[in-house]
């Protein structure tokens, strides 16, 4: 075993040959993989073998259309058969509320390149003979689905890998790895130690166990999961000889369950609600080639809905059931990509899906480790979008939850129990009093809307029981004020000598003067957005940024990565040691007016300015801006400080008949003045040009900002996209992201965002389009439901175009 290498992947399941492999292939030979056993010796030896394309994230899909395709080349690469079969498959829906959302999964295959057909039950029997139709309102039919051969695809990784230079070390147990004064990490292991630049924690069952070697505790957990193999059915065989074809796949939501031929029968598998976890705080290291004991008293209900909508399977018997574990992630999609404060550390994990995720987490580690980027948009599985609030009890809760819910519905309006009350601010009980419906941003607690007495969500496609009382919310605020809790925005202090210079590298805004805030884009090395801030100089000495909630460990991380070594500044993620209340509308200055002794009047406090002051007691930061496009104030406040900032604002409020709003009544405020929001309209997929920041960035000044080069390439060349606002004429649902755009007969586009603008009282939908048709007058439709709808370019804003509300 060699001494040194750039690379240490540790675990050899497919996901971790994968990740070796597109090394080897993107030119890193460099490269070894330590396993502890045989390849496959964790949960890839006992998987079911199915992929598909679909996934809820249209990237993920795209990654996983990608895996699919890869299959050919590493089988022809290694010599080794993969066993892949593409069969195809059927999607079935037992309710109208699942054709729904399976209407919406055929509109993202449109812009995604997966060919997907809705059809009738009838002829989904007609592809898939053991169905029964009656039990099924519709379904849809994917020319992609397939099984294939788990040992036989892993070992093709691993001689493809070889063949390119890398090399795999099979019985090498690695047993610490210690980070060293210069930076290497040294992985020791039973067989002698590796120094290596960089190394992948790939471990799948054992992965918690490797990140604790580096004082990681991933938030991944280990489930029971069971599927079953019939005996040889006669209607298998019909079918085989009459058409020369294997039974294609079939997933049945309602049913939880998914089959596919096995030989001359059929397997089944299931995500019950009564699942169980799997070695719930550690793995043992001696778990390898082994199942667990199965439980069919556990899948029975399950099983009995299978008999019910697969008649067949109702008259043979069980010849194996399989039961072994996998693990899983909170939302059930993997963790990858490199780890705050660990340089060089990686990882590849949670992968239950390994069959139609592996290859693309392979190509997105490779890329990101090799390029600095994963080129593509991989935020529904960056290990980032979790905190330490992911403790083992949550991932606990939340990875149950999501097993169980694996087939189905999530609502757009439907929010989840588990794990929830983790992170609540001191108004929380306050604002429950009032009605307050809650979500969850990031661990925390935050206000969607507020409900009289006696009215709840009921979870639809289509506008719920919350649309009239969130049209109310938005009347408080453009009619006069309206009062919002805006905790979950990420927060960030900046100090030290060094911090202007750095500032002025790092984002791509002209750097504000003191008491004043700006906008400002954050731009990657290839010109493409990583971030978009508020940025207030408070005092020449410390400046504040204020981001999405959702990204404040993706941003860290990033932000640290480029800290000088000097320790000339100093950056905190202040999390909730500040909250925040926002007050907005055309009365917000009179009740701001009541609480503060400042000087807030337009001369002595304009629009984007910002201060200290108190309000009512409490010393809080006030910055005049508003997510609304209305006169407005965000303000921060220490924790112990909110409840009476609070209740200061609300009775100052009372004589203007202040009202309470939450985030939905945000977002139909924010539609109507074209603002788009991080990880919809901005991501690291879009330029500044693209997505309409471009008048932020600061293409002239001294400092060679990151991305600079690249950002004027793109203002010189056009780029290729174009955000844009619509109007649809939407009936009684509207969108709520990743709908395809249609111009003129054709899928052009998608759409990122959009909703109910209550007080326009129009359907708006925010999308990308090419940039040759971005200002056509006409020929756009957006398809909602499986229904294309007329829509038409709301290049104004529908609220206060010339912005003078807010500049008032």
């Amino acid at each position: 075993m060699k001494s040194h290498a750039k690379v240490v992947v540790i675990g050899g399941g497919v996901v971790g040959c994968s990740v070796l492999f597109h090394l080897a292939r993107h030119g890193w030979t460099d490269v070894v993989l330590l396993e502890r056993d045989e390849l496959t010796s964790g949960s890839t030896w006992h998987a079911a073998g199915g992929m598909h394309t679909i996934n809820g994230d249209p990237n993920v899909a795209k990654l996983q259309k990608y895996t699919i395709s890869l299959y050919k080349e590493i089988e022809e690469l290694s010599g080794q058969a993969t066993g892949v079969h593409l069969t195809g498959g059927v999607l079935l829906a037992a309710t109208e509320a699942r054709l729904d959302w399976l209407r919406g999964m055929v509109s993202k295959g449109r812009y995604l390149g997966i060919d997907l057909e809705v059809i009738s039950a009838k002829e989904a029997a007609e592809l898939m003979p053991l169905i029964d139709p009656g039990q099924f309102v519709g379904a849809v039919r994917n020319k992609e689905d397939g099984h294939l051969d788990p040992s036989g695809v892993t070992h093709a990784y691993a001689k493809a890998a070889r063949k390119l230079g890398a090399e795999v070390e099979r019985f090498t147990k690695v047993e610490d790895i210690v980070r060293r004064p210069d930076g290497l990490w040294r992985v020791i292991t039973n067989k002698g130690d590796i120094i290596a630049e960089h190394v992948v924690n790939a471990g799948g069952l054992w992965a918690r166990e490797v990140g604790r070697m580096v004082g990681l505790e991933l938030p991944v957990l280990a489930m029971e999961h069971m599927y079953l193999i019939t005996e040889d059915m006669p209607e298998v065989a019909d079918w085989n000889a009459k058409t020369g074809t294997e039974i294609i796949h079939a997933v049945d939501f309602d049913g939880e369950l998914y089959l596919r031929q096995e030989r001359g029968g059929m397997l089944m598998g299931t995500y019950e609600k009564a699942n169980k976890v799997w070695s719930e705080f550690s793995t043992p290291w001696d778990f390898g080639h082994e199942l667990l004991e199965p439980d069919i008293d556990r899948i029975a209900p399950s099983l009995e809905v299978g008999f019910r909508h697969f008649p067949a399977f109702q008259k043979t018997g069980i010849k194996q059931i399989i039961n072994g574990p996998f693990t899983f992630a909170p939302d059930g999609n993997p963790l990858v990509g490199p780890v705050r404060g660990l340089p060089g550390f990686w990882v590849a994990c949670g992968v239950m899906a390994g069959f139609s995720q592996g290859g693309g987490v392979g190509l997105a580690l490779s890329n990101w480790m090799i390029e600095g980027d994963p080129g593509a948009d991989i935020w529904a599985m960056d290990v980032a979008r979790y905190g330490d609030w992911a403790t083992m009890a949550y991932t606990n809760a939340k990875v149950r939850e999501n097993y169980s819910r694996r087939f189905s519905i999530r609502f757009p309006n439907e929010e989840l129990p588990a794990g929830r009350q983790l992170k609540t601010t001191p108004v929380y009980d306050t604002l429950s009093a009032k009605g307050a419906q809650w979500g969850v941003s990031y661990g925390l607690e935050v206000p969607l809307w507020y409900a009289p007495e006696g009215v709840k969500d009921e979870f639809s496609w289509r506008r719920s029981t919350d649309f009239d009382h969130v049209g109310t919310e938005v009347a408080a605020v453009r009619d006069g004020v309206g009062l919002s809790e805006i905790s979950n925005f990420a927060k960030y202090k900046v100090t030290g000598e060094g911090a202007v210079a750095w500032l002025d590298r790092m984002l791509a805004c002209k750097l504000p003067r003191r008491g004043r805030m700006t906008l400002t884009p954050m731009l990657k090395e290839d010109g493409r957005l990583i971030g978009d801030f508020t940025l207030a100089n408070i005092d020449d000495s410390e400046w504040f940024i204020a981001g999405s909630g959702i990204a404040e460990q993706y941003h860290m991380r990033w932000f640290e990565a480029h800290l000088p070594k000097d320790s000339s500044v100093q950056m905190e993620a202040v999390g909730q040691k500040l909250t925040g209340l926002a007050i907005a509308g055309p009365k917000a200055r009179e009740v701001l007016a009541k609480v503060t002794r400042a000087d807030i009047s337009n001369a002595a406090f304009p629009f984007m300015a910002v201060a200290r002051m108190d309000i009512g007691m409490a010393p809080c930061l006030v910055g005049r801006v508003s997510y609304t496009g209305d006169l407005g104030y965000e303000i921060w406040v220490a924790p112990e400080y909110q409840r009476a900032a609070y209740q200061a604002l609300a009775k100052a409020g009372e004589e203007f008949g202040i009202g309470l709003f939450g985030s939905r009544a945000l977002n139909a405020l924010r539609l109507e003045k074209n603002y788009g929001s991080w990880a919809r309209e901005y991501r690291p997929i879009y330029g500044p040009l693209e997505a309409g920041l471009d008048r932020f960035v600061a293409y002239g000044k001294d400092a060679d900002f990151v991305g600079k080069e690249a950002a004027l390439a793109e203002r010189r060349e056009g780029g290729k996209l174009r955000l844009r606002a619509f109007v649809v004429d939407a009936t009684d649902a509207d969108v709520i992201g990743d709908e395809a755009i249609w111009h003129d007969g054709v899928v052009r586009g998608w759409v990122t965002s959009g909703g109910y603008a209550h007080n326009s009282k129009k359907s708006v939908a925010m999308g990308y389009v090419p940039k040759e048709i971005a200002d056509k007058p006409d020929g756009f439709e957006i398809e909602i439901l499986g229904k294309r709808h007329a829509a038409r370019i709301q290049a104004a804003p529908l609220f206060d175009a010339n912005f003078e509300r807010m500049r008032a």
